[in-house]
């Protein structure tokens, strides 16, 4: 299909990262994307363990020769702020882990990143960061001649409407490298953001999981088992229903933007304020007159986006 969407995933796993990995995987093998690689960063745990962790969810689908490289391992001016608390120690809780067969990529995420963007056609790639955006800030530093080639990066992070979800203020990845984060709102490529206040209307309600634990494979039960250990933690915070499924909102608008509504803003973020740190900056009104840099989705269709989730899940070993 010379319409297939190319796709790259940044990704800190993460249990919704999983998620997220997983339904790009069962994409690639309903031909409806060609999924290029994983570039791990550190974010939810060490890059140690998201790099681990991306290739045992590699495993899971069956990809055992995926490319995945290891990418930054702290933040570009921040000490690392990591989050077990909600994704557990392992960075994947709620199901039994083994040592990954599909080996690491020798060389660094941002290296594989330039080289690929260099030698890409324009506007050819989709890259679809759902962790902290140090790997992407660094690329966007050290090669602004790539943006040409990225036809859209569509991210998860940040909030507005909704409150923080690590501090009052901010939501994780934004908070975890806000640097990163206004470098990227910055480089002129097109970009959407999937915020929170999106993503909190992507609940994992029982009726969903149960979809995924009736599918006749191994990946719909275990995925199920990983996202209902992962949203207790923000059933209990959040008082919901269910707890929101960010990261696959990601992926899923890059294929399916149909299911999601937003506007065009111009969004800063906040990399000084002691209280505000991480926090986002969007000119929904447009009342500064700055031009708008960013999609920023606010709507999203959740049971149809539950039923690509599953149909894509269905596919996997």
């Amino acid at each position: 299909m010379s319409d297939t969407i190319r796709l790259i995933i940044d990704t800190d796993p993460g249990q919704d990262d999983a998620a997220a990995i997983l339904m790009a995987h069962g994409l690639a093998k309903r031909e409806l994307i060609d999924f290029m690689a994983l570039t791990a960063v550190a974010g939810n745990v060490g890059i140690n363990l998201t790099a681990r962790n991306a290739r045992i969810i590699c495993d899971w689908a069956n990809e055992k020769e995926f490319p995945v490289y290891a990418g930054a391992d702290k933040p570009l001016l921040r000490g690392l702020v990591t989050a077990e608390e909600v994704h557990g120690s392992s960075g994947l809780d709620g199901v039994e882990l083994h040592d990954p067969q599909c080996p690491l990529k020798s060389g660094h995420a941002v290296t594989y990143l330039i080289d690929t963007l260099r030698a890409a056609e324009d506007n050819s790639i989709v890259l679809c960061p759902i962790g902290p955006l140090t790997n992407i800030a660094q690329v966007l530093s050290l090669a602004p001649d790539c943006v040409r080639a990225i036809k859209r990066i569509v991210l998860m992070g940040g909030n507005y409407f909704e409150a923080g979800n690590i501090t009052p203020a901010a939501e994780f990845n934004f908070y975890c490298d806000p640097h990163a984060a206004q470098i990227v709102l910055q480089s002129g490529a097109p970009i959407t953001i999937l915020p929170l206040d999106v993503t909190h209307k992507a609940t994992i309600t029982t009726p969903r999981m149960d979809v995924l634990r009736r599918l006749d494979n191994a990946n719909g039960p275990r995925l199920a088992g990983i996202l209902q250990s992962y949203e207790r933690y923000d059933i209990q915070k959040f008082g919901t229903e269910g707890g929101p499924l960010h990261d696959p909102c990601a992926v899923a608008y890059a294929v399916f933007p149909e299911l999601f509504k937003g506007r065009e803003c111009h969004v800063a973020v906040e990399t000084q304020g002691e209280l505000t740190m991480g926090a986002c900056v969007v000119d929904w009104w447009g009342t500064t007159g700055k031009t708008p840099n960013a999609l920023w989705i606010t709507e999203v269709d959740a049971d149809k986006l539950f039923e690509q989730i599953a149909e894509s899940i269905a596919v996997l070993p």
